[in-house]
């Protein structure tokens, strides 16, 4: 029951961070993309490549951190089901090149921080 308790804390934590950081992207950008989601799943990406590398492959951080870092705090940070939406509102209000762009950008760029995350940690640990 503990283990629970961990995870909901860490995803209170990621979903108020995500809002937070969302928001203030957000209100820099007055064009038609969703940048604070990008940016969100992004920083979402880097971190869970840094996360694994210390908790699963070196084991620098205790696993039950998994939990509360992967599941919890990321699970929420994240924003794939938002940047679904997004998308889909971009395609029906007309702005199809800004969806794609959006799409190819958030895979390209996502799979590039966690990689870049990954790669990075290895080095530094």
């Amino acid at each position: 029951m503990k283990y629970l308790l961990f995870i909901a804390l860490g995803g209170a934590t990621g979903a108020v961070s995500r809002y937070l950081l969302a928001t203030w992207a957000h209100g820099l950008w007055e064009g038609k993309m969703p940048v604070g989601t990008l940016m969100v799943n992004m920083l979402g990406s880097f971190a869970i490549g840094i996360i694994y590398v210390l908790l699963v492959e070196r084991q620098l951080i205790h696993a039950d951190w998994r939990g509360v870092l992967m599941v919890g705090f990321l699970g929420a940070f994240t924003t794939f089901s938002t940047f679904s939406l997004e998308t889909i509102g971009l395609m029906e209000a007309g702005h199809i090149v800004h969806a794609l762009v959006y799409m190819l950008g958030s895979a390209i760029l996502c799979v590039a921080m966690a990689g870049a995350a990954i790669a990075l940690t290895r080095i530094l640990t």
